[in-house]
């Protein structure tokens, strides 16, 4: 039987509920830094082993989760990092809220701390990587992908920097390497960058979409290939579709293929915790 797993985790707020859950689901022993009344209850409610005040009192744990506002993402990292060097740390995407000490942190800690990408663990991303790396529709050509919908629930920086980061991961999972950017337009409302519709590669390419500016939420990849298309239509559904040509009409034939419904949240934490395993049976 392995050993019990202990996370310190800073924050527990409306997606930090559901980390608590899916950790305490994997037989995490979690120790919640938190603070206000709300965020004591949701601790409580969500399976908390203890719940502190202050990120020093967390003590040494075998790995620490970062689920606090991404305006505060810099603070906490870096106190995590001075606090208990060397020690993982997976923080909630993005990083944090600007470039310079994105750089920093990982200058600082190269190689512990992790940015939770949940869309490499979507099984319908992995299904597109599988047709991508396997050449099942022959050589690939290029990816788009869209995420929009109307108004950024976070306050603390703008819908780009929180939703290109999940299209930027998909790339990385499908290609297996991250495709230089070459040109990007932003939709601007008073000088406030609310979307932006970004070109990278070549060879292949990706077109990313990201848009807090539009009536219909909308969360679709397509990958396009020599010999058709792969379609994952939203992030909830339970199939991936495969577009071609019919050979005697050029006619669309589609077919769906079903994809597992496990949640990509809980197999990325599940992920890190195996990660902490490997770590601990190494020493």
């Amino acid at each position: 039987m392995k050993t019990k797993v202990s996370i310190g985790m800073v924050g527990c707020g409306n997606w930090g509920k559901n980390i608590l859950r899916d950790l305490v689901s994997l037989h995490c022993a979690v120790t919640v830094v938190v603070r206000s009344t709300e965020s004591i209850k949701r601790a409580q409610d969500f399976g908390a082993a203890k719940i502190v005040a202050t990120i020093k009192e967390l003590g040494l744990q075998d790995g620490y989760v970062v689920a606090a506002p991404s305006a505060v993402h810099d603070e906490v990292i870096n106190e995590l990092i001075n606090l208990f060097p060397g020690k993982p740390i997976f923080t909630e995407k993005p990083l944090t809220t600007d470039l310079k000490s994105a750089i920093e942190i990982v200058k600082k800690s190269p190689d512990a701390v992790f940015v939770m990408d949940k869309w490499r663990y979507h099984a319908g991303i992995l299904e597109l990587a599988k047709i991508a790396k396997n050449k099942i529709l022959g050589k690939v050509i290029g990816l788009k992908t869209t995420r929009v919908g109307w108004g950024n629930p976070h306050k603390d920086s703008d819908a780009i920097w929180h939703l290109l980061p999940h299209d930027i991961s998909i790339e990385f999972e499908i290609f297996g390497k991250l495709l230089k950017p070459t040109q990007a337009v932003a939709d601007l409302e008073n000088g406030y960058p609310t979307g932006m519709i970004a070109f990278l590669g070549g060879t292949p390419w990706q077109i990313a979409e990201v848009s807090a500016r539009y009536k219909d939420k909308k969360r679709q990849m397509i990958l396009f290939c020599k010999n058709g298309i792969v379609v994952l239509d939203d992030a909830y559904i339970d199939h991936i579709r495969i577009i071609t040509a019919d050979k005697k009409n050029h006619k669309p034939h589609e077919k769906k293929i079903p994809i597992d419904n496990k949640l990509p949240l809980h197999e990325e934490l599940d992920a890190f915790i195996r990660y902490r395993h490997s770590i601990t049976a190494s020493l």
